[in-house]
This record gives structure tokens, sequence and C-alpha cells, in this order.
């Protein structure tokens, strides 16, 4: 589906009576002003009266949160923390609106099934997560699969499919088994070319990166059509928010199958995700650290004759050994001084890639990421030098 057919297929389904709007809680709100003790919630589904039971909100000592929602979103499982926590997303990242999803990958799923549509050209990069390929696949488009980062092989792709109702470029910002990514301004640039949308995953990205932790689109200067921002990395949370147009929000409002059939994320926890996010963009230091350990170690590893993934960046960092026997054994030599890496191996990564995977901190000091480069040379030439 083209962006430019929401708005019309928003004005058909309120035509035909099916569009459904948040209500926010105000139904709830005006029926305990207006009925006090007498007003009865017919709709919850907090069956036991669990859900309600209130704790002290992260942001207020004397203010209260709910811990359960006890309902979906659309059957009156809005609390006023889900519209905040949208609201303070939205604004961060210089979007329209933002739509609060229980996770990460429920929010690629219930978005990609819900905007792509029959005979739309869909582009996904070879090394996507795998809740962007399930996504694409709940929505029964075939999609073209693009050699990794390859911006000459996507531009052909896209040269071919002008005739398409709408083309589609689904691309992570950065990549969390190879800590790389794309030419985000390139990649926008193609696209807007070719009338193409951009959706980007920027779980691994936001907080990490850009002005004030915006992430890797910020800090290039791009906003695609569809960004999806992940609260269970930098911003040490749970969920994730899907930014774009007030209509996208409300077309996955009514259409996402993956948010209309959830129940709302706990208003506690997404009061206390709201916090984090102000702390996280607050932590410029922090990120900064991050950033000079991530030079540090890759410069350490090669000056000990051990090479990071190419064109990689970042707090990640892959060391490829080979064999998944090599993989283990090298993880293994590390937890016996003490240090816990994981040995990432196929499906994961393809056949001979097995590799370590290191995921550095902002809270580490220099020391402890040169024990790290250490260990970890040490670790990988023992384990290439045993036969697999």
């Amino acid at each position: 589906m083209h962006l430019s057919e929401v708005a019309t297929r928003l004005s058909q389904l309120r035509q035909q009576g099916l569009l459904r709007e948040a209500d926010d809680g105000r139904l709830r709100r005006e029926g305990f002003e207006a009925f006090g003790d007498q007003f009865l919630d017919a709709c919850s589904n907090d069956y036991l009266d669990l859900a309600g039971s209130n704790v002290s909100r992260a942001t207020s000592g004397d203010a209260q949160a709910a811990v359960g929602a006890g309902a979906s979103r659309l059957v009156f499982g809005t609390h006023p923390e889900h519209r905040i926590l949208e609201q303070v997303c939205a604004e961060w990242l210089g979007f329209d609106a933002a739509l609060l999803f229980s996770s990460g990958y429920s929010a690629n799923l219930g978005t990609l099934a819900c905007l792509l549509t029959e005979g739309d050209a869909v582009f996904s990069d070879e090394l996507n997560h795998a809740s962007l390929i399930d996504g694409i696949r709940l929505s029964r488009v075939r999609p073209t699969v693009v050699p990794h980062l390859n911006l000459g092989q996507l531009e052909a792709h896209l040269a071919q499919a002008q005739s398409a109702p709408a083309r589609w470029v689904i691309v992570e910002s950065y990549y969390s088994m190879d800590g790389d990514g794309p030419d985000l301004a390139a990649l926008s640039a193609l696209c807007a070319r070719f009338d193409a949308h951009l959706y980007v995953d920027e779980a691994h990205a936001f907080g990490t990166f850009g002005p004030q932790g915006r992430g890797l689109c910020a800090a290039a200067g791009v906003r695609p059509d569809v960004l999806m921002a992940g609260f269970g990395k930098a911003v040490g949370g749970q969920g994730a928010c899907v930014l774009s147009s007030a209509d996208v929000r409300l077309w996955l409002w009514n259409k996402a199958r993956a948010f209309v059939f959830s129940t709302a994320p706990s208003p506690l926890l997404a009061g206390r995700v709201t916090e984090q996010m102000r702390r996280t963009r607050a932590s410029d230091a922090a990120r900064a650290r991050l950033a000079g350990h991530a030079v540090l170690l890759r410069q350490l590893l090669q000056e000990q004759g051990i090479a990071a993934m190419p064109g990689s960046f970042g707090p990640i960092v892959s060391v490829v050994l080979g064999s998944p026997e090599q993989a283990v054994r090298c993880a293994e030599e590390l937890r016996r001084v003490g240090i816990l890496a994981q040995a990432i191996r196929p499906p994961t990564v393809p056949v001979g890639q097995s590799r370590l995977r290191l995921v550095l901190r902002a809270g580490m000091s220099e020391e402890q990421v040169q024990r790290l480069s250490q260990a970890v040379a040490a670790a990988a030439k023992s384990a290439q030098r045993t036969p697999a």
C-alpha cells in the first residue's frame, strides 16, 4: 500500500461505521466523574481485579499507576501513561505520531503485515531481523531480498518496479550481528528518487547513537516514512513505538493485528519507560564513552591480529571464527577467565561465519576494555589453532 492511500482508506472505514478511534480513557474518566462509586466497568479483562492494584509511579511518589492495563487499547485499555509515552517519543524523534507496542518484535510484525499489500514491491536487506521477515511473510507479499547494504542492487530492483502500487525498502539502521548499517542518507535519497517508502528498524540504534540518542536516522538527517524505536536495548525498558504520520497511526490502531488483539502494556511500565527515555536523552556523556570504548576495542584487537567485522562500528563487535565449535570454544575460554560473551552460530548467522559477539557498555572502564581485548585475542587464537 502506498501511504498516500491511508487517508482515503480511513475515510472509507469511517463511512462504513468501522473506524475505531482512541478513547484514551476518556469514557472511563467521565463515567467515574458522573457516577462515582456507582460507575461500573464492564469491559475490562481484569477478572480478579489485580491489574488496577495501585503502586507509586516512577515520576511521582504520591501519584498512582495501575500494574495491568486490563484490556487491549481498543477495549478501553488505554491509560494516561501510554499516551504520555507515545507523545514523548514522537516529540523526541520529530514525528507526528507514535503508537506503543508490547515489543519490537510485535511492532515490526504488526506494522508490516498491515501496511504491505498485494502488488507492492518490497525490498528487504538479507540480514534483516526475524521480526521484519515475519511481518513481510504475514503480509503475503513476496519480497526481493537485497544483498546486505548493496545500494547498487537495490537501485536496479527499484528501477524495475516502477509500475508497482507502492515500493517499500525495509532495513535496520544498526545490525545486531555484524555491527554495521546502511548509508542512510544515500538510501533515503534513492527512495525519494523512486517514490519508495523507507521503513527503518532502529532497535539497536535508538538511544545508542545520534543527537540526544535519537538514533542513526537523526544522525544522518533522515526521517523515514516509518521508524521503529525499541525500548529494550539502550533505553533499558520494554516495548517499542512505531513512528509515522497521524494517519498511519490511526490505520495501525484499526488494522495492526499484533496491536488490536493484544492486551495493552502495563501502565506502570509505560510510565517508567517514559522516565527511562528522559534519562536516555540526557546521556550524551555516556554515549561518548561508549563510542570511545568501541574505537579502542577494535584498535586493540587489530594490534593483536584479531579483526572485527569489516565495516562495523559502535558497541557491537563481532569476531568471526568460522565453525560453531570454534565459536563455542572461544566463549568457553572467556568464561574461564570471568568474561561472558555469546557464541553466535547458524542459523542466526550464515554457515562458516560463526562468531564471538561482544557488546560494550558505557559503564566499562578503559582497563576493562583492555582486559577484554587481551582475553578475546588469546581465546580466539587458541580456538582457531584447535581443529574444528
